[in-house]
């Protein structure tokens, strides 16, 4: 895999979330040497505080194999930190579009995918990022003003 050379911590955490995703983390030195091998220099207590902040943890999955992954828990209903990555939510027919800072798009995204998967977003079927840009496709034809104002209100955004 080619190296990236990003080193912007949305950047490395949008990362975190896709390995987690995809299983490969067992423990937090499985995090530094795939970050490593992704261009990401971090250090154990980076990729620590990584997994807290984005609400990994290590326990067993259905096969009984331990590794991190993404657990709803009551606490995580308001999405830490991740209101701040708004900067503008627009809805049209059934869609909700996020305007985010460069970089931060597939980090907010993965977590509403979560979110929805959850049942903490009910009237999401689905998300597309790009860069800055959050797509967010509503269940209902004319849904995306309400599905605009249901995420603001699981983030705690403004």
């Amino acid at each position: 895999m080619a190296k990236v050379n990003m080193q912007s911590a949305t950047a490395r955490r949008s990362m975190v979330i896709k390995l987690v995703d995809d299983g490969l983390i067992h423990s937090q030195n499985d995090l530094v040497r795939e970050l490593g091998k992704l261009g990401f220099s971090v250090t154990q207590a980076t990729a620590s505080r990584d997994l807290e902040e984005l609400g990994a943890v290590r326990g067993k999955d259905n096969s009984g194999i331990f590794r991190y992954q993404f657990v709803a828990t009551p606490e995580s209903n308001k999405s830490k930190g991740l209101a701040d990555l708004i900067s503008s939510i627009d809805s049209s027919g059934n869609l909700a579009v996020i305007k985010t800072p460069p970089g931060a798009a597939q980090l907010l995204a993965g977590n509403l995918d979560r979110a929805s998967k959850s049942g903490r977003l009910h009237s999401a079927i689905g998300t597309i990022a790009g860069d800055d840009t959050v797509l967010v496709v509503s269940k209902s034809p004319t849904g995306g003003a309400s599905l605009a104002k249901e995420i603001n209100k699981l983030l705690g955004a403004k």
